[in-house]
């Protein structure tokens, strides 16, 4: 189960002023942009979980991915990785931004989320908030509807079904991310009119970071702009409730 991270008094003030900054001054001093939609790299973040993962494609055979376990030091090194990781690209190559929404841990999942606002408000790009329980679907491969779940805190169980697309091509939410107890998760499994692939995502989520950049672009591609301002969290609950 996830461990409820430490949320600190000065948390809004240490990754805006200081985490964000670094970032925003990383991109104003990258290459003029111009004609964006011309742009050929997508690149994802996944900060759900103590691990990061980046992953970039310009989806025609330039393609590499990440993964980093930065525990309690994922706000303080996660723009350190990035600025070396986005390399020999620069920040005006890119044509979109995806991070996975959640859920997950708070505080990670609030740190992608607020990086990758803060790079498509400042380079002018989309911004694709994709679940963790989506990414994790994808990356199945199936044919067959998938349900997956997830522990969550207080003895509750994140949980979604997705039906891939005949084509492989996408995932339709059957049941969007919700938070249930395990006792309806149970009964919502055993009433459902069709087989159904059930997944439990517990560790290494992170590896997704390939599928959260895939959905994303076949979202792109079908000519999807979302403004970054669209992209939020998925928390399920409360960090502190008890």
């Amino acid at each position: 189960m996830f461990r409820r991270d430490c949320l600190l008094p000065d948390f809004q003030i240490r990754i805006n002023q200081s985490f964000l900054a670094k970032l925003v001054l990383k991109s104003a001093l990258s290459t003029e942009l111009e004609h964006l939609d011309s742009q050929k790299y997508g690149l994802a973040l996944h900060t759900t979980t103590p691990e990061l993962g980046l992953a970039i494609s310009n989806f025609a055979g330039d393609a590499r991915s990440g993964i980093w376990n930065l525990e309690r030091e994922l706000s303080s090194l996660m723009h350190q990785h990035l600025i070396q990781f986005i390399q020999p690209q620069v920040w005006g190559d890119l044509a979109f931004i995806a991070v996975a929404r959640g859920p997950g841990g708070f505080t990670g999942t609030r740190i992608g989320v607020v990086a990758a606002r803060t790079l498509g408000q400042q380079l002018n790009i989309p911004v694709f908030a994709i679940s963790t329980l989506a990414a994790v679907a994808f990356s199945q491969a199936s044919t067959s509807v998938i349900a997956v779940q997830m522990p969550a805190q207080r003895g509750q169980i994140f949980a979604a079904i997705y039906q891939p697309a005949p084509d492989g091509l996408g995932l339709k939410a059957l049941v969007p991310d919700t938070v249930l107890t395990p006792q309806a998760w149970q009964k919502k499994l055993e009433s459902w009119n069709s087989d159904v692939q059930l997944i439990e995502a517990k560790s290494e989520l992170a590896a997704t970071v390939t599928s959260i950049l895939q959905l994303a672009y076949l979202d792109w591609q079908i000519g999807k702009r979302l403004h970054w301002s669209e992209a939020l969290p998925f928390y399920g609950q409360h960090p502190v409730d008890v």
